[in-house]
């Protein structure tokens, strides 16, 4: 590791503010931000990175991440580099592959930990960005809530060092590729672990009720999940053409979401996409609640959740939250998306193209 001397990491050092020190030999001083976890961690992370962004304009922000999360990563208009990063079962990567000066600043929007507190510290960044932990006293950063929601959690972190952070501020750009289908209503039944996942039986239930009534219904999932998409496939009688399993690229996924009739899943990546390209979407919470994870306040976005104690969203069988969830309830919030769309397309034709055109006599 080359570059200027560093002090050790002491986050309160920043609490005046992130005034820029450039890093010796004349380089472009870097930001390093740690999240080396899914899709929707990632887009619930968007707000701060943009803050990050708007923060450092002179600074390289670099993301530790998923190296196929970059094409997610450069739509968000926010980072400039993606540092491939991961390790299993969400856990904090061991080592990062980092090479020149430490970095200028880098943050921890990974955890709360000590295990990403050091991995941090030990590349000797000029300054730290992290919640405190007992575990790292030398960290001065604001307290950890456990009940908080994802967006606003990073927000407040970034807060309580002087940068002003929205959590409202997740929309993505309309991806430029077409759709594979425009208007279609996509089902996505996995998730990150089987605890958030509906019953494939139920899925197909829904796309045969959403058929019958002249709606196209596709399918999605992830590179894994292959028998999963097959199965619900099966069951529901969809055509092949309607079949999207085996992890659509990101441009293709983006695109599809972007012009969808309406995304229906569990708590999982996808949803949060739905969210990004503000796609009616109902999705089906459980075993932790919306309050944490759920979609902003929007009638476009449809939160079901039978509220009970929190549950393993990692464990192996689906949440009892979760199986408390019917059909006939998707169904019912798919009618009132469809009722909210009409009123829209009522709205439209009552507003004149010239907002400040005199109304017409009698």
């Amino acid at each position: 590791m080359t570059g200027d001397p560093v002090h050790p990491p002491v986050a309160g050092a920043v609490r005046g503010g992130p005034d820029s020190i450039a890093v010796g030999g004349g380089g472009v001083p870097r930001v390093l931000v740690l999240r080396a976890l899914g899709l929707g961690d990632l887009l619930a992370g968007v707000p701060a990175l943009r803050a990050l962004r708007r923060a450092y304009p002179g600074h390289e922000l670099v993301l530790a991440a998923p190296a196929e999360l970059a094409p997610v990563a450069a739509a968000t208009g926010a980072v400039d580099r993606v540092l491939p990063a991961v390790a299993p079962g969400r856990a904090v990567p061991r080592t990062l592959d980092w090479t020149g000066p430490p970095p200028d600043v880098a943050v921890d929007l990974h955890g709360n930990g000590p295990p990403s507190h050091r991995l941090l510290a030990g590349l000797r960044p000029r300054r730290l960005l992290a919640f405190a932990h007992p575990g790292t006293p030398e960290v001065d950063g604001p307290p950890w809530y456990a009940e908080e929601h994802e967006r606003e959690r990073w927000c407040r972190l970034l807060r309580a060092y002087g940068i002003d952070a929205d959590p409202r501020d997740l929309r993505l750009p309309r991806p430029d590729a077409p759709s594979p289908a425009p208007g279609a209503v996509v089902l996505h039944p996995g998730a990150g672990a089987p605890a958030r996942c509906w019953p494939v039986e139920r899925y197909a239930a829904v796309a045969e009720a959403l058929r019958a009534r002249g709606r196209r219904v596709v399918v999605t999932g992830g590179a894994d999940e292959a028998d999963l998409v097959a199965r619900l496939a099966k069951r529901a009688d969809l055509p092949d053409t309607d079949v999207f399993g085996g992890g659509l690229p990101y441009g293709r996924l983006s695109a599809l979401v972007a012009d969808a009739r309406a995304v229906v899943s569990g708590d999982t990546g996808i949803a949060h996409l739905a969210v990004a390209h503000a796609t009616p979407s109902v999705t089906l919470f459980g075993p932790v609640p919306p309050s944490r994870w759920g979609p902003p306040p929007d009638p476009r976005h449809r939160a079901l959740w039978h509220p009970g104690p929190d549950g393993d969203p990692h464990g192996r069988r689906t949440d009892p939250a979760l199986l408390r969830i019917t059909p006939d309830a998707v169904l019912d919030a798919c009618d009132a998306l469809d009722a909210l769309d009409a009123l829209d397309a009522l709205d439209a034709l009552d507003t004149p193209d010239d907002p400040d055109a005199p109304e017409e006599g009698p």
